[in-house]
């Protein structure tokens, strides 16, 4: 089995991980009431996706 020759340094390990991210979700604006929402999904306030009611809210 492989093993490492030299042990890795703390500066190597941590310029490899840069790329290890969490990003942000995209918001768009709900068509309907303005609400700040995830994309491609109905509105959980009012209901409404791409301009047409899909789900009752109360």
């Amino acid at each position: 089995m492989a093993v490492p020759f030299r042990k890795v340094s703390k500066t190597r390990r941590d310029m490899r991980r840069t790329h290890y991210k969490v990003k942000a979700n995209g918001l768009v604006e709900c068509s309907n009431c303005k609400e700040m929402i995830r994309p491609h999904r109905a509105c959980p306030k009012c209901g409404f996706y791409k301009g047409e009611q899909v789900k009752k809210v109360a």
